[in-house]
């Protein structure tokens, strides 16, 4: 499926027609971290399903609501709630969010996810400042014509993670005793959680832990421009014995991270 410009140009209009703000950072909620918006002065907010082409969430925990705020005397604008692979949306919807929020007027773009820890490291709530990625998504969000609007042809992916950014949120982690690591962040399509064995696959292959989002958003974004930083909370351990999963086991880890990466994400935005 290829979307084509205009419908996030109407998208955009439908927004600034009732919150003329311009954000500065966009931000992306995952499962079990929609509760961010809290710590935020809402200046508007708007249903998904209201909003001109955009797609409707359907993941569990996923609100489906576009936020502009005021936080840190900066105006950001919040996405709570995701689109994912699996749910059946093509990847051009499940990066229109970002496209949205880029034509808003953001510069640099901050991702949340939970993630299996793979890296033996890990504990279950702790935070992982995803430094690069392995894409193992069965599609792209680029692949098609080229919306020129947007970005070049071929995007370069080499420091998709801005250093800078994350420099400082490894700074600020230290400096609270906040246990956050560096490593990189296996994106799968999903639904299903993996075996016993594509785990040891991932480890061999370089992945610390693995999810079924943001790399997608990050390839948008870095497609136009905007400066990336994600963070991922350990929701499941995927090394040693490994127990099944279930949705609550993850929500409670997510919940125990979310103070944590909220810290964080405010600390980045006082500073831009």
């Amino acid at each position: 499926m290829n979307i084509p410009f205009e419908y996030y140009r109407e998208s955009v209009n439908w927004i600034r027609a009732r919150c003329e703000l311009s954000p500065q950072t966009g931000i992306i909620l995952g499962t079990g971290l929609g509760e961010l918006v809290n710590e935020t002065k809402v200046i508007s907010s708007f249903d998904y399903r209201d909003i001109p082409h955009f797609p409707i969430a359907t993941a569990e925990s996923h609100a489906g609501k576009l936020y502009v705020v005021e936080w840190k005397n900066k105006i950001c604008v919040i996405a709570q709630g995701r689109f994912h692979f699996y749910e059946g949306y093509s990847m051009q919807q499940v990066v229109y969010p970002v496209r949205v929020m880029k034509l808003l007027g953001i510069s640099s773009l901050l991702i949340s996810n939970i993630s299996g820890g793979i890296n033996p490291d890990y504990q279950l709530a702790d935070l992982v400042c995803i430094e690069d990625h392995i894409n193992l998504q069965p599609a792209n969000p680029l692949t098609g014509p080229n919306l020129s609007e947007f970005g070049s042809r071929w995007p370069d992916m080499f420091q998709a993670y801005d250093p800078e950014m994350r420099r400082a949120a490894e700074s600020f982690a230290r400096e609270k005793g906040i246990r956050m690591h560096s490593g990189v962040y296996a994106s799968v399509s999903g639904p299903n959680l993996e075996t016993p064995a594509e785990y040891r696959y991932l480890a061999r292959i370089g992945a610390d832990c693995v999810g079924m989002s943001t790399v997608p958003e990050v390839i948008a974004a870095r497609h136009m421009g905007l400066r990336t930083f994600a963070i991922s909370a350990v929701s499941d351990i995927c090394y040693g014995e490994i127990k099944p999963a279930n949705i609550s086991s993850l929500l409670k880890a997510a919940a125990e991270a979310q103070p944590h990466m909220t810290a964080i994400f405010g600390h980045l935005i006082s500073l831009a």
